[in-house]
Protein backbone atom coordinates (compact mmCIF):
# COMPACT_ATOMS: atom_id res chain seq x y z
CA UNK A 1 0.00 0.00 0.00
CA UNK A 2 1.10 3.54 -0.72
CA UNK A 3 -0.29 7.00 -0.16
CA UNK A 4 -1.49 9.79 -2.39
CA UNK A 5 -0.96 13.47 -1.61
CA UNK A 6 -4.36 15.05 -2.26
CA UNK A 7 -3.44 18.63 -1.46
CA UNK A 8 -0.71 20.78 0.04
CA UNK A 9 -0.59 24.23 1.58
CA UNK A 10 2.03 26.51 3.08
CA UNK A 11 2.46 29.61 5.19
CA UNK A 12 5.49 31.82 5.84
CA UNK A 13 5.66 34.78 8.23
CA UNK A 14 5.03 38.29 6.99
CA UNK A 15 8.45 39.68 7.79
CA UNK A 16 11.61 38.74 5.90
CA UNK A 17 15.25 39.08 6.88
CA UNK A 18 17.68 39.53 4.02
CA UNK A 19 21.43 39.05 4.16
CA UNK A 20 21.82 42.81 4.00
CA UNK A 21 19.48 43.14 6.99
CA UNK A 22 21.56 40.61 8.90
CA UNK A 23 24.80 42.48 8.45
CA UNK A 24 23.37 45.37 10.46
CA UNK A 25 23.76 43.36 13.67
CA UNK A 26 25.87 40.31 12.69
CA UNK A 27 29.48 40.43 11.49
CA UNK A 28 28.76 39.10 8.02
CA UNK A 29 27.73 40.19 4.52
CA UNK A 30 25.61 39.04 1.60
CA UNK A 31 28.50 37.60 -0.43
CA UNK A 32 29.86 35.61 2.54
CA UNK A 33 26.45 34.03 3.21
CA UNK A 34 25.52 33.35 -0.42
CA UNK A 35 28.82 31.69 -1.34
CA UNK A 36 28.79 29.43 1.72
CA UNK A 37 25.10 28.56 1.95
CA UNK A 38 23.14 29.72 -1.11
CA UNK A 39 20.75 31.67 1.13
CA UNK A 40 19.67 35.23 0.26
CA UNK A 41 16.78 35.79 2.68
CA UNK A 42 14.53 34.02 5.14
CA UNK A 43 11.12 34.60 6.76
CA UNK A 44 11.11 35.34 10.48
CA UNK A 45 8.13 34.76 12.79
CA UNK A 46 7.07 37.86 14.65
CA UNK A 47 3.65 37.60 16.25
CA UNK A 48 2.95 34.19 14.67
CA UNK A 49 3.11 31.21 17.05
CA UNK A 50 4.29 27.89 15.64
CA UNK A 51 0.77 26.46 15.89
CA UNK A 52 -0.70 29.42 13.99
CA UNK A 53 1.65 28.97 11.03
CA UNK A 54 0.74 25.27 11.02
CA UNK A 55 -2.95 26.12 11.19
CA UNK A 56 -2.72 28.36 8.14
CA UNK A 57 -0.81 25.76 6.12
CA UNK A 58 -3.27 23.06 7.20
CA UNK A 59 -6.33 25.06 6.14
CA UNK A 60 -4.82 25.69 2.72
CA UNK A 61 -3.93 22.01 2.29
CA UNK A 62 -7.47 20.95 3.21
CA UNK A 63 -8.92 23.47 0.75
CA UNK A 64 -6.70 22.23 -2.08
CA UNK A 65 -7.52 18.62 -1.25
CA UNK A 66 -11.23 19.43 -1.46
CA UNK A 67 -12.15 17.28 1.53
CA UNK A 68 -14.41 17.66 4.55
CA UNK A 69 -12.16 18.48 7.50
CA UNK A 70 -14.34 16.27 9.70
CA UNK A 71 -13.18 13.23 7.72
CA UNK A 72 -9.56 13.68 8.84
CA UNK A 73 -8.76 10.78 11.15
CA UNK A 74 -5.33 11.87 12.32
CA UNK A 75 -3.20 15.02 12.50
CA UNK A 76 0.56 14.64 12.77
CA UNK A 77 2.60 17.74 13.54
CA UNK A 78 6.34 17.62 12.90
CA UNK A 79 8.15 20.31 14.86
CA UNK A 80 11.06 21.00 17.18
CA UNK A 81 9.80 24.47 18.09
CA UNK A 82 6.51 23.84 19.82
CA UNK A 83 5.03 26.80 21.68
CA UNK A 84 4.43 24.53 24.67
CA UNK A 85 6.02 21.48 26.26
CA UNK A 86 2.42 20.29 26.32
CA UNK A 87 -0.14 20.30 24.69
CA UNK A 88 1.06 19.21 21.28
CA UNK A 89 1.01 21.55 18.31
CA UNK A 90 -1.14 18.94 16.54
CA UNK A 91 -3.82 19.14 19.24
CA UNK A 92 -4.08 22.92 18.92
CA UNK A 93 -4.28 22.68 15.12
CA UNK A 94 -6.93 19.96 15.41
CA UNK A 95 -9.18 22.34 17.32
CA UNK A 96 -8.34 25.42 15.24
CA UNK A 97 -9.32 23.82 11.92
CA UNK A 98 -12.38 22.01 13.27
CA UNK A 99 -11.10 18.46 12.71
CA UNK A 100 -13.29 17.18 15.51
CA UNK A 101 -12.91 13.49 14.64
CA UNK A 102 -9.11 13.43 14.45
CA UNK A 103 -6.52 12.07 16.81
CA UNK A 104 -3.44 14.29 17.12
CA UNK A 105 0.19 14.09 18.18
CA UNK A 106 3.62 15.60 17.47
CA UNK A 107 6.76 13.99 16.03
CA UNK A 108 10.20 15.30 16.87
CA UNK A 109 12.59 14.03 14.20
CA UNK A 110 14.05 17.50 13.59
CA UNK A 111 14.64 18.37 9.93
CA UNK A 112 13.70 14.83 8.83
CA UNK A 113 10.31 15.28 10.47
CA UNK A 114 8.15 15.48 7.34
CA UNK A 115 9.68 12.28 5.96
CA UNK A 116 9.01 10.53 9.27
CA UNK A 117 5.52 12.04 9.29
CA UNK A 118 4.57 10.68 5.87
CA UNK A 119 5.79 7.20 6.79
CA UNK A 120 3.79 7.36 10.04
CA UNK A 121 0.70 8.52 8.14
CA UNK A 122 1.07 5.65 5.69
CA UNK A 123 1.32 3.11 8.52
CA UNK A 124 -1.76 4.50 10.29
CA UNK A 125 -3.79 4.36 7.09
CA UNK A 126 -2.59 0.83 6.41
CA UNK A 127 -3.50 -0.36 9.90
CA UNK A 128 -6.82 1.48 10.22
CA UNK A 129 -9.19 0.72 7.32
CA UNK A 130 -11.81 3.14 8.68
CA UNK A 131 -9.37 6.07 8.64
CA UNK A 132 -9.88 8.10 5.48
CA UNK A 133 -7.38 10.98 5.58
CA UNK A 134 -4.27 11.98 7.53
CA UNK A 135 -3.03 15.55 7.75
CA UNK A 136 0.73 16.01 8.16
CA UNK A 137 1.75 19.51 9.26
CA UNK A 138 5.35 20.74 9.50
CA UNK A 139 5.64 24.08 11.31
CA UNK A 140 8.83 25.63 12.65
CA UNK A 141 10.01 28.87 14.28
CA UNK A 142 13.76 28.27 14.53
CA UNK A 143 14.50 32.00 14.78
CA UNK A 144 13.35 31.95 18.41
CA UNK A 145 16.07 29.46 19.34
CA UNK A 146 19.08 31.06 17.69
CA UNK A 147 22.19 32.70 19.10
CA UNK A 148 22.21 35.86 16.99
CA UNK A 149 25.87 36.42 17.86
CA UNK A 150 26.88 33.12 16.23
CA UNK A 151 27.25 34.06 12.57
CA UNK A 152 27.97 30.50 11.49
CA UNK A 153 24.52 29.35 12.66
CA UNK A 154 22.06 32.25 12.84
CA UNK A 155 22.38 33.00 9.11
CA UNK A 156 21.05 29.56 8.18
CA UNK A 157 17.56 29.36 9.60
CA UNK A 158 14.12 30.71 8.81
CA UNK A 159 10.53 30.08 9.85
CA UNK A 160 7.50 28.68 8.06
CA UNK A 161 5.02 25.85 7.70
CA UNK A 162 3.66 23.44 5.12
CA UNK A 163 1.05 20.70 5.25
CA UNK A 164 -0.18 17.75 3.22
CA UNK A 165 -3.45 15.81 3.19
CA UNK A 166 -2.84 12.17 2.32
CA UNK A 167 -4.98 9.09 1.73
CA UNK A 168 -4.21 5.43 1.08
CA UNK A 169 -3.58 4.41 -2.52
CA UNK A 170 -1.89 1.81 -4.69
CA UNK A 171 0.69 4.30 -5.92
CA UNK A 172 4.43 3.77 -5.61
CA UNK A 173 5.74 4.29 -2.08
CA UNK A 174 9.02 3.30 -0.49
CA UNK A 175 10.73 4.58 2.64
CA UNK A 176 14.04 4.32 4.45
CA UNK A 177 14.32 5.81 7.95
CA UNK A 178 17.40 5.80 10.14
CA UNK A 179 19.01 7.55 13.11
CA UNK A 180 22.59 7.84 14.29
CA UNK A 181 22.38 8.84 17.95
CA UNK A 182 26.15 8.99 18.25
CA UNK A 183 25.89 12.38 16.58
CA UNK A 184 23.23 13.77 18.92
CA UNK A 185 25.66 16.15 20.57
CA UNK A 186 26.56 17.89 17.31
CA UNK A 187 23.14 19.54 16.89
CA UNK A 188 20.87 20.28 19.84
CA UNK A 189 19.02 22.78 22.01
CA UNK A 190 18.38 22.21 25.72
CA UNK A 191 14.79 22.50 26.95
CA UNK A 192 15.52 21.99 30.66
CA UNK A 193 18.38 22.75 33.01
CA UNK A 194 20.41 19.92 34.46
CA UNK A 195 19.20 18.51 37.79
CA UNK A 196 20.03 20.85 40.71
CA UNK A 197 23.09 19.83 42.73
CA UNK A 198 21.11 19.46 45.98
CA UNK A 199 19.16 16.51 44.54
CA UNK A 200 22.20 14.27 44.56
CA UNK A 201 25.88 14.33 45.41
CA UNK A 202 26.59 12.44 42.19
CA UNK A 203 28.34 14.42 39.50
CA UNK A 204 26.84 13.50 36.16
CA UNK A 205 28.08 14.67 32.78
CA UNK A 206 25.69 14.00 29.91
CA UNK A 207 28.41 14.75 27.35
CA UNK A 208 26.58 17.67 25.76
CA UNK A 209 28.46 20.98 25.57
CA UNK A 210 27.37 23.62 28.06
CA UNK A 211 25.09 25.95 26.14
CA UNK A 212 22.33 28.39 27.17
CA UNK A 213 18.82 27.04 27.58
CA UNK A 214 16.62 27.08 24.43
CA UNK A 215 19.54 28.00 22.19
CA UNK A 216 20.47 25.99 19.13
CA UNK A 217 24.01 24.66 18.94
CA UNK A 218 25.51 23.16 15.80
CA UNK A 219 28.89 21.67 15.02
CA UNK A 220 28.86 22.69 11.37
CA UNK A 221 31.72 20.47 10.21
CA UNK A 222 30.28 17.34 11.86
CA UNK A 223 26.81 17.97 10.48
CA UNK A 224 28.13 18.66 6.97
CA UNK A 225 30.10 15.40 6.97
CA UNK A 226 27.07 13.47 8.17
CA UNK A 227 24.62 15.13 5.76
CA UNK A 228 26.64 14.61 2.59
CA UNK A 229 26.70 10.87 3.30
CA UNK A 230 23.16 10.59 4.71
CA UNK A 231 21.27 12.10 1.77
CA UNK A 232 22.61 9.64 -0.85
CA UNK A 233 22.13 6.73 1.55
CA UNK A 234 18.54 7.79 2.27
CA UNK A 235 17.68 7.75 -1.42
CA UNK A 236 19.50 4.51 -2.24
CA UNK A 237 17.94 2.76 0.76
CA UNK A 238 14.42 3.61 -0.42
CA UNK A 239 15.19 2.96 -4.11
CA UNK A 240 16.63 -0.51 -3.55
CA UNK A 241 13.43 -1.65 -1.82
CA UNK A 242 11.39 -1.11 -4.97
CA UNK A 243 14.06 -1.80 -7.57
CA UNK A 244 14.26 1.62 -9.15
CA UNK A 245 17.23 3.83 -9.96
CA UNK A 246 18.07 7.52 -9.86
CA UNK A 247 17.13 7.73 -13.55
CA UNK A 248 13.53 6.80 -12.70
CA UNK A 249 13.14 9.86 -10.49
CA UNK A 250 11.70 13.02 -12.01
CA UNK A 251 12.66 15.30 -9.12
CA UNK A 252 14.56 15.12 -5.86
CA UNK A 253 13.28 17.31 -3.02
CA UNK A 254 16.03 17.45 -0.37
CA UNK A 255 16.14 19.09 3.04
CA UNK A 256 17.05 22.71 2.38
CA UNK A 257 19.98 23.18 4.76
CA UNK A 258 22.87 24.36 2.63
CA UNK A 259 23.39 24.51 -1.14
CA UNK A 260 26.84 22.95 -0.80
CA UNK A 261 25.34 19.91 0.93
CA UNK A 262 22.76 19.47 -1.83
CA UNK A 263 25.38 19.87 -4.56
CA UNK A 264 27.67 17.32 -2.90
CA UNK A 265 24.80 14.83 -2.51
CA UNK A 266 23.83 15.31 -6.16
CA UNK A 267 27.41 14.67 -7.24
CA UNK A 268 27.64 11.49 -5.14
CA UNK A 269 24.40 10.23 -6.67
CA UNK A 270 25.50 11.21 -10.16
CA UNK A 271 22.37 13.33 -10.66
CA UNK A 272 22.19 16.74 -12.34
CA UNK A 273 21.26 19.66 -10.09
CA UNK A 274 18.49 20.36 -12.60
CA UNK A 275 16.61 17.48 -10.97
CA UNK A 276 16.88 18.98 -7.48
CA UNK A 277 14.23 21.36 -6.17
CA UNK A 278 16.03 24.17 -4.35
CA UNK A 279 14.20 26.90 -2.41
CA UNK A 280 16.64 27.72 0.39
CA UNK A 281 17.65 30.96 -1.31
CA UNK A 282 14.38 32.56 -0.13
CA UNK A 283 13.39 30.34 2.81
CA UNK A 284 16.67 29.33 4.43
CA UNK A 285 16.65 26.20 6.58
CA UNK A 286 13.15 25.79 8.03
CA UNK A 287 13.85 22.41 9.65
CA UNK A 288 11.00 19.93 9.15
CA UNK A 289 9.07 22.47 7.06
CA UNK A 290 11.82 22.75 4.43
CA UNK A 291 10.96 19.66 2.36
CA UNK A 292 7.18 20.27 2.22
CA UNK A 293 7.69 24.02 1.56
CA UNK A 294 9.90 23.12 -1.41
CA UNK A 295 7.52 20.40 -2.60
CA UNK A 296 4.47 22.65 -2.33
CA UNK A 297 6.20 25.45 -4.24
CA UNK A 298 7.28 23.07 -7.01
CA UNK A 299 3.71 21.77 -7.31
CA UNK A 300 2.22 25.27 -7.36
CA UNK A 301 4.65 26.33 -10.09
CA UNK A 302 3.79 23.29 -12.20
CA UNK A 303 7.30 21.87 -11.96
CA UNK A 304 6.12 18.69 -10.26
CA UNK A 305 3.04 17.22 -11.93
CA UNK A 306 0.72 14.29 -11.31
CA UNK A 307 2.24 10.93 -12.18
CA UNK A 308 5.82 12.06 -11.54
CA UNK A 309 8.10 10.03 -9.29
CA UNK A 310 9.72 12.14 -6.59
CA UNK A 311 12.29 11.46 -3.88
CA UNK A 312 12.08 13.30 -0.56
CA UNK A 313 15.40 13.06 1.29
CA UNK A 314 16.27 14.64 4.61
CA UNK A 315 18.57 14.71 7.62
CA UNK A 316 18.53 16.50 10.94
CA UNK A 317 19.26 16.53 14.64
CA UNK A 318 19.26 13.16 16.29
CA UNK A 319 21.00 12.61 14.03
CA UNK A 320 18.04 11.45 11.96
CA UNK A 321 17.85 10.85 8.25
CA UNK A 322 15.53 9.24 5.78
CA UNK A 323 14.10 9.08 2.30
CA UNK A 324 10.73 8.50 0.70
CA UNK A 325 10.07 7.73 -2.95
CA UNK A 326 6.51 8.20 -4.10
CA UNK A 327 4.38 8.97 -7.10
CA UNK A 328 2.72 12.35 -7.01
Amino acid sequence: MGISILGMGSYVPEQTLSNDDLQRFVETNDEWIRTRTGIAERHIAGWEPTWYMGRQAALRAVEKAGIDVKEIGLIISTTVTSDFLTPSVASIIQDEIGAENAAAFDINAACTGFVYGLETAKNFLEGNPSMKYVLVVASEALSRFLDWKDRSTCILFGDGAAAAVVERSSKLFSSYLRSDGSGARSLFARSLEKAPEFISDTEFDDGFPEKPLHQLYQDGKAVYKFATAALPEAFMGAAEKVGISKDDIDYFVPHQANLRIIETAAKKLGVSMDKFVVTLDHYGNTSSASIPLALNEAIDKGIIKRGMKIALIGFGAGLTYGGIILEY
